[in-house]
């Protein structure tokens, strides 16, 4: 099949260029995306109307972008979260959404693992004394550190990204606690690293570090909010890949300020907006705490997760041009493959 004559539009081509593995894919398949970056909606309205398929990175896709579209079959999201994207107004107009839910979960757990073991060694906290040559109050800070074998570790969500952390967590003799929506659900990596499945107030009762791996939606925006943070463990670690709405940034500031929360590791951000195309120095009170080690949301990086986001994100909308379906699990929005729940 010739794919050469859809119109197929490319968003975020300066703050996220496709990769060589993307453009691999472009010559594969005779594709020439439109490669745009637009700095408002307004922008990019004309650019969508006649167009067969987006591909988007961190493009905000709200239902006025939608409802200007005319001819589009499919938004393939090039990463995982869909929170940009209004899936009910795809759903509507019976555009397929698709994501590649599984391309980053070794590196976010990676990446998550790291922030924790910074938060626990207080590693960034030591640098500035060291450079200063008060190597004595860097001793001294690091004295009522604990043994990561002696600490639990609660996991609130349990898909890949999860299950990759817990499988590191073990590695370091850690005792693992999580939480999901269903727990009765019988799983075979629980049960293998004897992970206690638990309600969301026990676990956050009982753990010394709590890992966020969790979808940004209207159940979890702000989930831990300043009374959630509250009902912590006294000492107790943040670590949050996943989004930074699920958090109240100004709560777990002004929390970790009194001092309830040890640290916090955060690589997704509300109040900053690390995908803007300019860059000014961000401004936030979490920003300026010593307790806090921040990435700006670079959890997801690698070689192989480019290749794996690439490959998958054009096959899924190759798939749809082509008359077909992605796979399953990568399909965000399954209703509008039955137009009768529409």
């Amino acid at each position: 099949m010739d794919f050469s004559d859809f119109k197929i539009v490319r968003f975020n081509c300066k703050s996220f260029p496709p990769s060589g593995f993307e453009r691999q894919k472009y010559r594969e398949y005779n594709l020439t995306p439109l490669e745009v970056e637009c700095e408002t909606i307004e922008d990019a309205l004309s650019l969508v109307q006649d167009a067969a398929a987006l591909l988007v990175v961190a493009q905000p896709i709200p239902a006025l972008l939608i409802n200007n579209m005319k001819r589009c079959q499919v938004i393939s999201r090039l990463g995982a979260g869909t929170d940009k994207i209004d899936i009910e107004a795809a759903t509507r107009r019976g555009i397929l959404v698709s994501n590649v839910p599984d391309f980053c979960v070794e590196e976010q757990a990676d990446h998550a693992f790291a922030l924790l073991l910074a938060c626990t060694r207080k590693l960034f906290q030591q640098r500035p004394l060291f450079l200063k040559g008060h190597y004595h109050r860097a001793r001294d800070i690091c004295r009522p550190l604990r043994r990561m074998s002696e600490l639990k570790l609660g996991l609130v969500g349990f898909g890949g990204s999860a299950k990759a952390m817990a499988r590191r967590a073990n590695g370091f003799g850690m005792k693992i606690l999580a939480t999901r929506n269903d727990l009765s659900k019988q799983d075979s990596l629980a049960s293998q690293l004897k992970i206690d499945m638990v309600s969301l107030d026990e676990l956050l009762h009982h753990c010394d570090i709590v890992s966020l791996h969790l979808p940004l939606n209207s159940t979890t925006h702000h989930l831990f909010n300043r009374s959630r943070l509250l009902t912590m463990k006294p000492g107790c670690i943040l670590i949050n890949t996943a989004r930074g709405g699920i958090v109240d940034e100004n709560a777990l500031a002004n929390v970790l300020r009194e001092g309830h929360l040890a640290a916090a590791g955060l690589d997704t951000f509300q109040v900053v907006d690390v995908h803007a195309g300019h860059s000014h120095p961000p401004d936030h009170a979490l920003l300026n705490l010593p307790n806090v080690v921040i990435t700006p949301h670079t959890a997801a990086f690698s070689k192989e997760s480019s290749r794996d986001v690439s490959f998958g994100g054009i096959e899924n909308l190759i798939a749809v041009l082509s008359g077909a379906s992605p796979p399953a699990r990568n399909i965000v929005n399954p209703d509008v493959l039955n137009p009768a729940t529409r």
